[in-house]
């Protein structure tokens, strides 16, 4: 016997990301799964990166705060004081909102990482230096 169950409207299902074209050089993937282009969700973004080895944007000083979990490779940032740091596979990293950060994957095997922004990462929101 199999159990059919109504449609529960509190659930919202996204079988697939949109992919959202990536600041810096050479191109990086941007899948995102909830957020403002795949969702229209403005409080909240949740993407999927894949960096190739040399990808780098130019430094930003975000207006929303962005969790970040490795799941390959390696992730560098440089901060406004110039202190760097390299987040590793299975490691994380909270860049809070206002805080200046350069992302970079230099490194050989480049980096899989997910975002998560608080609020929805958006382009007037990000404020990359020129």
């Amino acid at each position: 016997m199999i159990c059919q169950k109504e449609p529960v409207d509190m659930v919202k299902h996204y079988k697939n990301p949109s992919i959202i074209e990536a600041a810096g050089e050479p191109p990086k993937r941007i899948e995102e799964y909830i957020g403002r282009v795949n969702s229209a969700d403005t409080q909240l973004s949740i993407a999927r990166m894949i960096s190739p080895s040399g990808w780098v944007e130019p430094p930003q000083t975000p207006e929303f705060d962005e969790y970040t979990v490795v799941l390959k490779g390696c992730l560098h940032l440089i901060l406004a004081d110039n202190q760097e740091m390299d987040i590793q596979v299975g490691e994380a990293v909270l860049i809070s909102k206002g805080t200046k950060v350069q992302y970079s994957t230099p490194h050989s095997e480049g980096a899989e990482y997910i975002a998560v922004c608080l609020p929805a990462f958006s382009p007037q929101l990000v404020h990359r230096d020129e």
